[in-house]
C-alpha cells in the first residue's frame, strides 16, 4: 500500500511515522508514506495556499489549484486498475466519523491520497470533484487535519499483513469484534492486594472463554450500549445482557 499525505505542514509527521508500528511496516516495506507540502504545488512567489471567501465572512479558504495539482500528480502515475482501488480522503470535521468498518473499508485499497483540511475548509469545488471520501475521527475541531491523518494512517497501517505480530491480537481488538475488550492481566498475578480472577488462572479454556464472553458484554453494556444495536449477539449473549437490564436491540442505543 502506499499512503500520500497532503499538507500544510509535512514537519509535524516526523515523529509519529518513525516509531512503533508504523515504522516497522515501513522499514518492511509492508506500506510506503510520502509527505507532500502543498505549498510546493503553488506557483507565486508567496506560495499561497489559502485565500479569502468569496461572498465575505470570516476565515481562510483551502485554495483549489494546489489541491488538484498535487492529487494529479500522485495519480497520473497509477495505472486504470490501481486507479480502481484509490481513495483521494479529505480530513474535515464534516466529513463520515472513522470507524474500524470505514478503517477496514480503507485498509483494502492500493493508494490513499489524504489531504489535510485547515482554516474554514477547503473551496467547495474539491469536494465536488477530487474527494471521494471526508472522514471525521470525531465531533470536535482541531487546529488543522494533520492529527487526523496520523490518526487514520496509524489505524490503516496495523491492519496490513504482517504489520502487527499477532494477527488474532488484533481480530479481537475492541471494536473489531463489535463489543468492548474484557479485562486482560499479566504477572504478577498477586498485585498488593489486588488478584487475578481465579478462571484465568484454572487453565479451563472453555470457562475461560465464557468469563471473556460475558465480561466484554457487560462491559460494553455499561460503557458503549450503543454498540450492542449492531452488535452480533447468540442467545446466550442476550440472556446473560437480560440479567444486567438489557432488554433487546431496540433499548442498545444509550
Amino acid at each position: 500500500m502506499r499512503i500520500h499525505i497532503l499538507t500544510l505542514f509535512p514537519d509535524m509527521f516526523q515523529g509519529p511515522f518513525h516509531n512503533s508500528i508504523v515504522k516497522r511496516a515501513v522499514d518492511s516495506a509492508l506500506v510506503e508514506i510520502h509527505l507532500h507540502d502543498i505549498r510546493q504545488y503553488t506557483h507565486d512567489r508567496h506560495h499561497t495556499a489559502d485565500d479569502y471567501q468569496f461572498g465575505g465572512d470570516s476565515g481562510m479558504v483551502m485554495k483549489p489549484e494546489p489541491i488538484f495539482e498535487g492529487v494529479e500528480s500522485i495519480l497520473s502515475d497509477l495505472t486504470q486498475l490501481e486507479m480502481a482501488r484509490t481513495r483521494v480522503i479529505l480530513t474535515s470535521p464534516q466529513g463520515r466519523l472513522l470507524d474500524q468498518s470505514t478503517v477496514e473499508e480503507l485498509a483494502r485499497q492500493l493508494h490513499l491520497i489524504v489531504i489535510c483540511g485547515h482554516y474554514e475548509g477547503v473551496d467547495e469545488r474539491v469536494l465536488e470533484h477530487l474527494i471521494t471520501d471526508e472522514v471525521s475521527i470525531g465531533d470536535y475541531v482541531l487546529t488543522g487535519g494533520e492529527l487526523a491523518a496520523m490518526v487514520l494512517t496509524d489505524a490503516v497501517v496495523r491492519l496490513l499483513p504482517g504489520a502487527v505480530g499477532s494477527e488474532a491480537s488484533v481480530r479481537g481488538d475492541s471494536i473489531t469484534t463489535g463489543l468492548l475488550q474484557h479485562p486482560i492481566y499479566t504477572r504478577p498475578a498477586q498485585f498488593q492486594e489486588w488478584g487475578v480472577p481465579e478462571v484465568l488462572l484454572s487453565g479451563n479454556h472453555q470457562e475461560i472463554k465464557r468469563w471473556r464472553r460475558e465480561r466484554s458484554l457487560e462491559r460494553t453494556f455499561h460503557q458503549r450500549p450503543d454498540l450492542l444495536a449492531r452488535a452480533k449477539l447468540t442467545s446466550q449473549d442476550i440472556e446473560f445482557l437480560g440479567k444486567l437490564g438489557f432488554k433487546g436491540k431496540e433499548n442498545s442505543r444509550g
